[in-house]
């Protein structure tokens, strides 16, 4: 992934992790070790030291999470910190630890305020300065917002002093005078990037014209990551079912009232290595019994009239979606994957898209990469789209990616982006 580089006091992780320890940990404990009884000063210096670790965990995430492109790091931060404090609270009350409650409180708020102090003092400098060596005259640079490009012509020039980053077709036959330049370059510490490797950083996505072309390092993803998951997604759906069992009766009672027709929609999709599996959801459309073209009858279009006005609802919530708890359950999909598409749109793309079958190499999810980055897709052009976050979710399949993907889906909940 593309960092930036540091530029000035605030754009480092040291001020980052330095100040939230010495505002949020140190001066708290100072503060209450003069204030406290004696005796519970051993409390104290435990609680001291679990919010050290609580605020180093909760910024190692942070920072791991918004290595993606796209990122908005200030969306990021109480989630981060949250999680963190949240595990380190059940370790205390589950371990049944004494622990100083305003101390821990003071912790968390300090570190919330820090880092989204030291964030907007960083704004000023957040572009990425890029130069980009292009000996084929084929580059077309996107409008990124982040990003501001600068075009190196001449290796003999030092130019590229100040750039984050450089970037080339590393794959072509370079003169050795560009050779020796972009040496120089990466001797005085600034990265050199791969042309097609750094417009994945920065656009999230992966586009294969060959499977060849392996820039996966590898057709398969990280197997150890997927057994993981794997054992993680079940426990969770066993949990989440418990929990959600209420919420599930009363969207059930609630479809049953709103139309006519059964509660839970069911549709043959294709699901892991290929293989056809029965999804289940709340319906959220009238029953049409007209029949017609089965593969539009399949796709939601923008504005669809067959969708009900509950239905509407559970779709922006996403609510229409926990049926799928019992695919996970099953081992037909997880909580965060590529979504799986209707048997007949799946045949359709893949006589329309090369290497479409590629995005069964893992799990379907019940929400994944491209569903937070570009939303619901349809035609073919925009599944061809869709296909490439598809592929860099498997390119970068970890905790990571999976974190950032669940963070965004909350914002897609409240918010309703990507919804049909």
């Amino acid at each position: 992934m593309l960092r930036k580089r540091s530029r000035g006091f605030w754009a480092g992780w040291p001020v980052q992790l330095g100040g939230c320890i010495l505002f949020a940990a140190v001066v708290p404990y100072i503060y209450r070790y003069e204030t406290i009884d004696r005796e519970a000063l051993d409390t104290l210096w435990f609680t001291f030291v679990g919010c050290t670790v609580a605020i180093t965990a909760g910024i190692w995430l942070l920072r791991n999470v918004t290595t993606y492109p796209g990122v908005e790091t200030s969306a990021y931060i109480l989630p981060s910190l949250g999680i963190a404090f949240s595990f380190l609270l059940l370790v205390f009350v589950f371990g049944r630890f004494e622990y100083n409650r305003l101390t821990l409180l003071l912790a968390f708020a300090i570190s919330i305020a820090w880092l989204f102090y030291v964030h907007f003092r960083r704004q000023r400098v957040q572009k990425l300065l890029v130069g980009i060596v292009d000996l084929t005259g084929t580059f077309r640079a996107p409008n990124l917002p982040t990003v501001v490009w600068s075009s190196l012509s001449d290796p003999r020039s030092e130019d590229w002093m100040g750039l984050d980053a450089v970037a080339t077709d590393l794959r072509v036959d370079l003169p050795e005078e560009w050779d020796r330049a972009l040496a120089s370059m990466a001797l005085a510490g600034i990265p050199v990037f791969h042309l097609k490797h750094l417009m994945e950083s920065l656009t999230g996505r992966v586009e294969l014209e060959h499977l060849s072309e392996n820039s996966f390092g590898s057709l398969i993803p990280l197997s150890a990551y997927q057994r993981v998951k794997y054992i993680a997604d079940w426990l969770t759906a066993v949990v989440a079912i418990i929990l959600l069992l209420p919420v599930l009766l009363l969207t059930a009672i609630a479809v049953r009232l709103s139309s006519p027709g059964p509660v839970i929609f069911r549709q043959t999709r294709t699901g892991f290595r290929g293989e056809p599996f029965t999804v289940y959801k709340f319906r959220t459309m009238r029953v049409d019994g007209s029949g017609g073209d089965s593969r539009i009858s399949a796709m939601t279009q923008p504005n669809d009239s067959r969708v009900t006005l509950l239905g509407r609802f559970l779709r922006k919530t996403r609510l229409d979606e926990l049926p799928q708890i019992v695919n996970i359950l099953r081992g037909e999909m997880s909580w965060i994957g590529p979504r799986p598409e209707a048997i007949v749109l799946s045949q359709w793309y893949e006589s329309e898209i090369p290497f479409y079958r590629y995005r069964h190499i893992v799990r379907p999810g019940i929400t994944g990469w491209a569903q937070v980055c570009q939303g619901h897709a349809a035609g073919v052009d925009e599944v061809r789209n869709k296909l490439h976050y598809d592929f860099y979710y498997i390119k970068n399949f970890s905790p990571w990616i999976d974190a950032l993907i669940i963070a965004r889906t909350i914002r897609t909940m409240l918010t309703g982006y990507g919804s049909r």
